[in-house]
């Protein structure tokens, strides 16, 4: 189903934490759960304090690319005292597999947890296949 993700995600979370930043330049990552529920495939991304109108979802070529933003809450000329929370860009790639229907993925966001409902293909479940048998009465050389 899922493919493979971001080989530099875990490099990326270490250098946030020594230095505070990533290390790279790079924006950074957001955590995710993924499970597949019956005949759904089920991704959950952790973004609290997100605007929902700076969730961006595209996918090409079964590609899943997820961005989001947060902004400082402080407003323009205040004294920042703590500033703990991450701010900035978010992204996430998913590389999925051909079996999930990319063509309607459901996306929803509550209580900072972005959803998506990915639907396995139709061509990729399973199925019974019907055996038939074969004429017991033909005899061979008769």
């Amino acid at each position: 189903m899922l493919m493979r993700t971001d080989p530099f995600r875990e490099f990326d979370r270490l250098a946030q934490q020594v230095f505070g930043a990533t290390a790279t330049g790079r924006p950074s990552a957001m955590p995710m759960d993924a499970y597949r529920a019956g005949d759904d495939f089920i991704v959950h991304f952790d973004l609290p304090g997100i605007d929902p109108e700076t969730i961006d979802l595209d996918v090409e070529r079964n590609v899943l690319n997820v961005r989001a933003e947060r902004r400082s809450p402080a407003p323009e000329g205040a004294e920042t005292v703590v500033a703990e929370r991450p701010t900035g860009t978010f992204t996430r790639q998913l590389f999925l597999g051909d079996t999930l229907d990319t063509e309607r993925i459901d996306a929803s966001y509550e209580s900072g947890v972005l959803t998506l409902r990915i639907p396995v293909a139709e061509q990729a479940k399973p199925r019974r296949i019907q055996i038939t048998g074969g004429d017991s009465r033909k005899q061979i050389g008769g």
